[in-house]
């Protein structure tokens, strides 16, 4: 029996399409690319997964990449906003990898949260507008659960301070002294703010391909003094960036020794 591609059965061009795009826009060859994703929206976090472990940064016209065959990983930063997400979970969808994780930062949106804590994600609000195109409004933006539990196994490991709950995805970044949208994340009572979660969800479900997310809290931004500032930005790149990278590192570890996520994406391999 022929191999099915799920990919192939509307435009047969498209695999190939994609494969020539992200390789156009990482500056990176496909056969680099690893078994598992680490996604981030920060080139520090590229810098210093290369610096710490001896690998190459490729940088091509969008984004930054750095692989190391030794860990089995491959880490990736697509810049910023839901079009930006979409777009990477489009061509990374087509890679042989078994599971993706953002490393990304939220907004805090609860008094008694700390810059430096982190935030689990299950599910997003859909502020995002660019998932729409994976979903109708009524499917939620969920993230993926067997990814989410490892998140939670290694939290729970290493004894660190972490929350679960759902973030509002937006697709306007300058939002913080907007009294309407604040008005409307009170309300709606998410846990965090952010701009990619509900886009990334929706497109790896269309996808087939597993993501989890491990967002830190890097600024409390209904609270007056807690708006990011280009000060207090720096403090948690250089406080909490490494631990952060280096957690995801664990996490996809453990997700390696999951076989349902290899039987789940067998049809790329």
């Amino acid at each position: 029996m022929p191999k099915i591609d799920p990919f192939a059965h509307e435009f047969p061009q498209q695999k190939q399409f994609a494969l020539d795009t992200l390789e156009r826009y990482a500056g990176s060859h496909i056969d680099e690319f690893q078994p598992f994703i680490l996604l981030t929206n920060f080139p520090r976090y590229v810098d210093y997964f290369s610096k710490e472990f001896d690998c190459p940064i490729q940088e091509g016209s969008m984004f930054k990449v750095a692989h190391s065959k030794a860990l089995g990983i491959s880490i990736l930063d697509f810049k910023i906003g839901s079009p930006a997400a979409a777009l990477v979970m489009d061509l990374c969808a087509f890679l042989p990898c078994y599971g993706m994780l953002l490393l990304g930062m939220c907004g805090g949106l609860r008094e008694d949260y700390k810059i430096g804590e982190y935030l689990v994600p299950i599910a997003s609000i859909r502020g995002d507008a660019t998932s729409d195109f994976y979903f109708p409004p009524e499917v939620p933006a969920m993230a993926n659960f067997t990814v989410q539990k490892q998140v939670v196994d290694v939290l729970d490991r290493e004894k660190l301070k972490y929350h679960i709950g759902i973030t509002h995805t937006t697709n306007k970044r300058f939002w913080e002294f907007n009294p309407e949208f604040r008005r409307r994340l009170k309300e709606t009572r998410p846990q965090a703010v952010e701009m990619e979660c509900a886009t990334l969800f929706a497109a790896s479900y269309s996808h087939r391909l597993p993501l989890g997310a491990l967002l830190l809290i890097s600024d409390i931004p209904l609270s007056p003094a807690g708006v990011k500032t280009k000060q207090s930005s720096e403090k948690v790149f250089a406080n909490h960036m490494p631990e952060h990278i280096h957690l995801g590192i664990t996490i996809v570890k453990a997700l390696d020794q999951v076989a349902r996520l290899k039987e789940y994406r067998k049809h790329v391999h």
